[in-house]
């Protein structure tokens, strides 16, 4: 792995910056101690596991200061050095404004592996004679050690189930690789997917039972927040097995939707009365505003199951993403064919006919018109469903104070600002307008959701939908209209005429999950494993899902002066079907025999 030399244990303890505002992460950390200091003496091996959560990552600007999802038909970058714009959207694969998701993947990834499997191996091997150096009876001794263990075992598999969407099944990597040795040269087979798979779960499965639980969580909140815990576990399972049962991966899986509801239903039956959808609305916030704003602390948010736990950020965190009439740099500019997804206030569905990647079907540029809806594009942010004014900024929405206002020449489509927003919008989701306050000096905590309810119920509804539609049709309904009417949808589905099969209610569930989970990094992994790569020149719809959503054009809007609003293409795209997988690392795919590279790539 690419300079993990630089990263032997000794400097792993004391170089990283800790950013977690949690107890159980704000430790300081000497950049003086030996390999033996640190895992011969128990609070220094447990900081050193601890410094593992780190390597979690947070969305926001991850990207070259862009956001995956800006990689996706959802939004696009405003400013050219943004690294998805220079690198995802032109099929440019090698680019360096994408490295940190591209190619640093391997490295980092493979690095917080070793640092799990060095808490494993020496806790597990230890004899015991770290407890001298611990102030602990040998009952809280034996107990903390198989927690951290299955703490380290749970991180391990998550950080190879990173690697495995980005490039497929890669070594899973039990030992310590010496960074001064051949590395992976003992991992030279590639695994199979199943292979793979098989020690990714097991790893998930066993560690489940010694990890905290719910209860020890939320009794000690704050010194907690962002452990993972058993919930975690549970959670996790559920979405390997919505991967393993969705299109690209079942056939050698061997995972069936069936087993997909099974482990969503195991969670809601197990952990439904402790994690529910945030309900709360706080001075004109949304609920669902809250459900990412809230923190699981100190405002008892019940929706976020784990979480990257961070220190609250200023203006400086936010300056990327937010309008340039307001002093920003405009950044991920939400598109039209985002909004376009949006039903009405009323449940009923803006436009006549929607595909399997979620999106209204356009011809020419535009999708047909529901008559019915009451939708029309001269007001098309009037009476649409409340989410879209929770995650978006268009052209007359209220923010701090003011209106945004995208009229060209106006203050966020100023003459000569080549920052402004190419689609019309801008984010709103995830930006916390509280920073806004007192000219930018306010400061507010961001999390970075990365297992929460909402989740949950999406995979159930999907996995019932695909297992036995007709059989399963009001639990299908029923769990859906949990998320819509928490977003302030009033209209049920199964109302609805257009979602009487099983087709139309896979589209409907795919646009269901995109809107709810926006800007969250699941746009990009869901269009994947909806994919059927068994046949990438076949005619099914499933062939060609990724290509359909993340090769077509970006469409914004155009205000005139006088109101009018005007469809354009704001951005084309390009892919192809070796997008699906990344290119491993070049000097990587040498090191271990030049076998691995993914299939287009050389």
């Amino acid at each position: 792995m690419k300079n993990l030399n630089k990263y032997i244990l000794l400097l792993a303890v004391g170089a990283l910056a800790f950013t977690s505002c949690s107890d159980f992460l704000d430790k300081e950390a000497s950049n003086t101690l030996t390999e033996s200091d640190v895992l011969d003496n128990w609070t220094n091996l447990i900081e050193h596991h601890n410094d593992t959560y780190n390597f979690l990552r947070h969305g926001a600007d991850r990207i070259n200061n862009s956001w995956l999802d800006a990689a996706t038909d959802l939004a696009e970058t405003s400013f050219g050095t943004g690294g998805t714009r220079t690198t995802f959207n032109i099929g440019n694969y090698y680019g360096d404004g994408g490295a940190n998701e591209l190619t640093n993947t391997w490295e980092t990834r493979y690095r917080a592996i070793r640092k799990c499997n060095q808490t494993i191996i020496t806790l597990e091997t230890c004899n015991d004679t770290v407890m001298k150096t611990s102030d602990l009876t040998w009952n809280t001794y034996y107990s903390r050690k198989k927690n951290y263990i299955a703490e380290a075992k749970f991180l391990r598999a998550y950080f190879h189930w990173e690697m495995f969407l980005r490039y497929g099944p890669v070594p899973y990597v039990t030992k310590v690789l010496d960074p001064n040795g051949d590395l992976l040269s003992d991992y030279s087979t590639r695994p199979t997917l199943k292979v793979f798979m098989d020690s990714l779960v097991n790893d998930v499965k066993s560690s489940e039972p010694n990890l905290l639980t719910y209860d020890e969580i939320k009794a000690s909140k704050a010194s907690y927040a962002g452990r993972v815990s058993q919930p975690v576990a549970a959670a996790f399972y559920s979405r390997i097995m919505l991967y393993m049962a969705s299109p690209r991966y079942a056939r050698e899986s061997g995972i069936t939707w069936k087993e997909a509801a099974d482990a969503a239903k195991t969670f809601i039956d197990k952990y439904g009365n402790d994690y529910s959808l945030e309900q709360s609305t706080t001075g004109g916030i949304s609920a669902y505003n809250n459900a990412w704003l809230l923190t699981t602390y100190n405002d008892d948010n019940p929706e976020v199951i784990w979480f990257r736990n961070d220190v609250a950020i200023g203006w400086n965190g936010i300056r990327y993403d937010t309008p340039v009439g307001e002093g920003g740099e405009g950044g991920c500019c939400p598109s039209q064919n985002l909004i376009d997804m949006y039903d009405m206030a009323d449940g009923s569905a803006p436009f006549m006919k929607y595909d399997v990647t979620g999106a209204p079907v356009y011809t020419n540029g535009k999708p047909a018109v529901n008559p019915s809806s009451g939708y029309a594009d001269t007001a098309m942010w009037k009476r649409r469903d409340p989410r879209l004014t929770s995650t978006v900024l268009y052209n007359g929405a209220t923010w701090n104070g003011r209106t945004i206002n995208v009229v060209y020449g106006k203050d966020d489509n100023p003459v000569g600002n080549s920052n402004s927003t190419p689609t019309g919008y801008y984010l709103r989701k995830y930006i916390p307008e509280t920073i806004l306050s007192n000219n930018h000096s306010g400061t507010a905590r961001r999390l970075w959701k990365i297992f929460g309810y909402d989740e949950i119920l999406l995979n159930y509804a999907e996995a019932l939908c695909e297992s036995d539609f007709s059989g399963n049709y009001n639990t299908i309904c029923s769990l859906l209209d949990q998320i819509r009417h928490r977003g302030g949808i009033t209209g049920n589905v199964a109302d609805r005429p257009d979602l009487t099969s099983q087709s139309t209610m896979r589209n409907f569930i795919h646009k269901e999950r995109t809107i709810e989970l926006a800007f969250e990094e699941h746009r990009w992994w869901d269009l994947r494993r909806w994919t059927d790569t068994e046949g990438l020149t076949a005619t099914t719809d499933d062939d060609h899902v990724a290509g359909d959503a993340l090769g077509r054009d970006i469409y914004g809007v155009t205000v005139g002066a006088d109101g009018s609003v005007t469809r354009k293409i704001a951005q084309t795209r390009t892919w192809e079907s070796r997008f699906l997988f990344y290119p491993i690392p070049e000097d990587e795919v040498w090191k271990i025999g030049g076998t691995f590279q993914n299939e287009g790539w050389k």
